[in-house]
Parts: structure tokens; C-alpha cells; sequence
């Protein structure tokens, strides 16, 4: 593997981080849901702060859920389903709610990137905390949106289980051949770049398949061999490409036989390569 090449962060602007929604505390442990906004983008995170005032970061990024009335929920279930697979339990989650509604596949990497510099240059002092290491987590597309975050930003480490939509070709193929039923995802790029016969590039370039190089810190991909069709037909492609990588950090594949997309948290041993991972950075 080539050395890591240092990555130089935008100057974005932030505006404001707001309390919002909801605050529990108990004996020092916090949790509270934030609105961190730029002078370009805003983006909803629930923060789970164990006692104490030093502490390493892990941020979470859920799976799809298409309607952006969701997302909250589906960053503080996120936030659950992570911290019971978690064994270092002094360690911060930050659960980023990452919008989806009526934006194209891979727009939504910009506001989690708004997510993932704030916790590097502005937590630690909104908070009153010291932060240490920051790890990044993602489950299906949140997988697909820290696989891409690690082309832009250096972190202590991501895992990704499950990461999709691998080949948006194939997918949205798919479903304009009336095999599988219509979807918001390839919808949306129907009506911006026509069918994946007239441009399949425009698909291609916002696959995962498209960012298999060029990963700025240590990866672990988790793959359930049981997946969907649709993720399976593209995962030995995208396997071998990430692992040809000659310009990647430390990288590893951790595939789970008779487990399907959240073999992550339903096998063992996935969940003790998770662990080992962050363990040993």
C-alpha cells in the first residue's frame, strides 16, 4: 500500500449548531439531538455521550429510508443498533440523519460531510469534551456514503457493512425492464440523465463501483453472503477492485456466510471483526 496522502479540509463556515428535539442526562452521560449548519448545507445529529469529557468518536450513518420525516428516527435507531454491538462503551456515538428526499444518489455525501467536520473541528469545544479518534460506521447507503467519505477525509478508521447501490446500471436496468418495481433512487436519475441505456455513465458515476481507490484511512468491508440479488450480482466486482487497490489504506473484507444485509449485527464474528477493527487503532 502507497503512503497515505494528508487530504486539506474545506473552509466551510459554520454557522450554528443548535439544540433541538431532545436532551436526557444521567450522572454526565448526555443525549441530545443537534442541528449543525453551514453557510451551504444543515444536517441533524443525535449524540450519545458516556461519562466523562475524553472520548473517542464513532459516527453512524443509517440505511435508506427515502422520506426525509424519517431520517431522525432512522439515525437514533442507528445510533441503538451500533452502540448494542459496541464493546467499548466509552466511547461517543454521533448518529448522522443524512437527508435523502428528491436528492440523487451521492448528493447527501455533501451534508455528511458537514457532519464529519464538525466533529473534527468544532465538537470539541461546542460540547466542552476532548475528542481523540474519530471512527466512522454506515449500514447499506450510510456504508455507501462513508466508503465515499474516505476518498475526501482522513479519519482513524471506517467500516462499512453491506454498502450499496453498488451498480446503478444494473439496478435501475432493472427496474426499467419491469423486473423489480420502481423506486425513488433510479427515478430521480431517470429524470435527470434519461435511461441507463442513453446515459450510463451519468449511473455509473455515482455507483460505489466507481470508489474503490484512493481510500484515505483503514476500511472494513462486512458483506452477508445471503444478501439481495441485486447486491450480490455487483459485490465479487466491487471486492475485487477495492482489493486491488494500490493507492488505499489498510484493507480488509469480512464476508458472513448465511447472513444476509445486516449481518453485521445479527453474526458474531462479524460483530468481533467490528470491534477488533476499532480496537486496534
Amino acid at each position: 500500500m502507497k503512503k497515505l496522502i494528508m487530504s486539506f479540509l474545506p473552509m466551510l463556515v459554520f454557522l450554528s449548531a443548535c439544540k433541538t428535539t431532545q436532551s436526557t442526562e444521567n450522572d454526565g452521560a448526555l443525549q441530545i439531538t443537534k442541528t449543525i449548519v453551514t453557510d451551504s448545507f444543515s444536517v441533524g445529529v443525535v449524540i450519545d455521550k458516556p461519562k466523562g469529557t475524553s472520548f473517542d468518536v464513532l459516527m453512524v450513518f443509517h440505511g435508506t429510508v427515502s422520506y426525509d420525516s424519517l431520517i431522525l428516527d432512522a439515525a437514533q435507531n442507528t445510533l441503538n443498533g451500533f452502540k448494542q454491538i459496541l464493546d467499548k462503551k466509552d466511547m461517543m456515538i454521533v448518529s448522522v440523519a443524512y437527508p435523502e428526499e428528491n436528492l440523487l444518489m451521492g448528493d447527501n455525501v455533501k451534508h455528511a460531510e458537514v457532519a464529519l467536520l464538525w466533529v473534527k473541528n468544532k465538537a470539541a469545544t461546542e460540547l466542552g469534551i476532548n475528542i481523540k479518534k474519530v471512527f466512522l460506521a454506515g449500514h447499506s447507503q450510510g456504508a455507501y456514503v462513508v466508503t465515499r467519505l474516505n476518498t475526501m477525509h482522513e479519519t482513524n478508521g471506517v467500516i462499512a457493512n453491506a454498502p450499496g447501490p453498488l451498480n446503478l446500471v444494473f439496478r435501475c436496468k432493472l427496474e426499467e425492464d419491469g423486473n423489480i418495481a420502481n423506486g425513488a433512487v433510479c427515478n430521480l436519475l431517470k429524470n435527470k440523465y434519461g435511461t441507463t441505456t442513453v446515459n450510463p455513465d451519468a449511473y455509473q458515476s455515482r455507483s460505489l463501483l466507481k470508489f474503490t481507490s484512493g481510500y484515505k484511512s483503514d476500511i472494513l468491508f462486512v458483506q452477508g453472503l445471503d444478501d439481495t440479488p441485486i447486491q450480490m450480482t455487483s459485490w465479487p466486482l466491487f471486492k475485487q477492485k477495492v482489493t486491488d487497490c494500490i493507492d488505499c489504506k489498510k484493507l480488509q473484507v469480512y464476508e458472513v456466510s448465511g447472513f444476509g444485509h445486516q449481518s453485521l449485527f445479527e453474526n458474531p464474528n462479524a460483530r468481533l471483526e467490528f470491534n477488533r477493527f476499532i480496537s486496534e487503532r
